[in-house]
């Protein structure tokens, strides 16, 4: 692997990482422009604005867009996430200039026509509708909310249907000019790619636009509660999250452990005591997520209305039996399979651009796998254990969907742990 960073005058920065062999390259801009970036009127704008760069430009027309990556067997897309908005392809390293071209040309020059605005408006008002018929995908947004209430973290990233029926052009140009500057793009590329190549298109892409300075987004809280909505499902949807640390924080690897020892396989506590053993339910698993400021803990399962009160009951019991007795056997197949998961994902070109857009993004360099991989290493068992205690009496997110009236609440659920 050979990894490459190149920096314009304007603050543009340019990642790319050849991977030897690969006759396909992935290659994309990361905008530091994501949910957290927006006031509680814009709320929704960032994903908004991903969906319209792919209504055309002054130069391509929607379907001109999709047949210019498609025509060469390539694949485009974008997503927005809390602290990033992303556009990016996947093709054959030939075709990369042509990717890049498509890639800045909706990017810098979406043409925001009215019709396309009011079309785009309904297919995201859709998208949100159906978001709020699908259990697993809408608790996590009120688990979200309810661990950053009243934040521009904590909101969600489609937007509620008042904010996104409001959006008019000069919403999503003011937006842009804000925060779509070329000091806050990386240009992210991995596979069959020639740096240089990429770094004289994007010299000429880029080079000429002026920065628009740091748009610092407010520090995320985490303040805890819950959110317990009642419908008639067969059940209910059980999500309890507690804050952890950050990228920019080691302990982060600590967390990942404890996630992955919880509930991150089914040899884990959590899929063997309440899965295996008592059958309470199909789906229970721990994950951990890190942000630039803030991270979460987030336990989430589906169960029964009879059988919710057990489920919490036992997960209550797995924290604060891990906290005194978690084994070296554990600690080491977590840690083996944070790194084989780390690793084998980075096998694809796309894995490696994002990754390498986002360490960039938080530490200005992209650390070598090695160094991750050792600070896997260095979680210990003691750490492990100290780690897991500090969550048995801390603040805690609760969300509940489905058949929930016998559901034990948040102070309950945080009684049972400082017990």
């Amino acid at each position: 692997m050979s990894l490459r960073l190149h920096s314009l005058s304007n603050g543009f920065r340019i990642v790319t990482e050849s991977m030897p062999g690969l006759k396909s390259a992935s290659c994309g801009l990361w905008v530091g422009a994501g949910g957290r970036h927006e006031t509680a009127a814009q709320n929704g704008i960032a994903h908004f604005l991903e969906h319209m760069a792919f209504k055309g430009t002054a130069t391509r027309s929607a379907l001109q867009i999709a047949e210019e990556i498609e025509d060469v067997g390539g694949y485009i897309n974008a997503y927005t996430s809390r602290e990033m908005t992303a556009y990016y392809a996947r093709c054959l390293t030939p075709d990369v200039p042509r990717a890049l071209d498509v890639i800045s040309d909706i990017v810098l020059n979406p043409v925001f026509h009215k019709a396309d605005i009011e079309t785009e408006r309904h297919v995201i008002l859709q998208e949100i509708g159906q978001a709020a018929d699908t259990p697993d995908d809408i608790i996590f947004d009120w688990l979200h909310e309810v661990s950053y209430p009243g934040q521009p973290f904590g909101r969600t990233i489609l937007g509620p249907e008042e904010k996104v029926s409001k959006f008019r052009e000069q919403d999503l140009r003011g937006f842009t000019a804000a925060h779509y500057g070329p000091d806050r793009m990386i240009l992210s590329a991995a596979g069959g790619v020639d740096h240089d190549a990429i770094v004289a298109q994007a010299e000429a892409i880029f080079g000429g636009l002026a920065p628009v300075g740091e748009r610092p987004a407010d520090a995320a809280r985490f303040v805890g509660g819950e959110r317990r909505e009642v419908k008639d499902l067969e059940q209910v949807h059980f999500a309890l999250s507690f804050e952890a640390p950050g990228y920019r924080d080691d302990a982060v690897y600590t967390a990942q452990v404890w996630s992955m020892a919880m509930g991150g396989g089914m040899s884990s506590r959590l899929f063997q005591k309440i899965r295996e053993e008592r059958g309470l339910c199909y789906t229970i698993y721990a994950q951990s997520a890190a942000y630039d400021d803030t991270g979460q803990i987030t336990i989430y399962a589906g169960t029964s209305a009879e059988e919710i009160a057990e489920l919490t009951r036992l997960t209550v019991e797995e924290m604060k039996r891990a906290a005194g007795d978690m084994t070296a056997a554990e600690v080491d197949r977590a840690k083996a399979q944070l790194k084989a998961g780390l690793l084998m994902g980075l096998e694809s070109p796309s894995s490696r651009a994002e990754r390498n857009a986002r360490l960039l993004s938080i530490w200005g360099r992209v650390p070598d796998l090695d160094e991750a991989v050792a600070k896997i290493d260095a979680v210990t068992v003691p750490g492990l254990r100290a780690y897991g205690g500090g969550l048995l009496a801390p603040k805690a997110a609760l969300a509940l969907y489905g058949p929930v009236a016998g559901a034990p609440g948040v102070e309950e659920i945080l009684k049972g742990l400082a017990a």
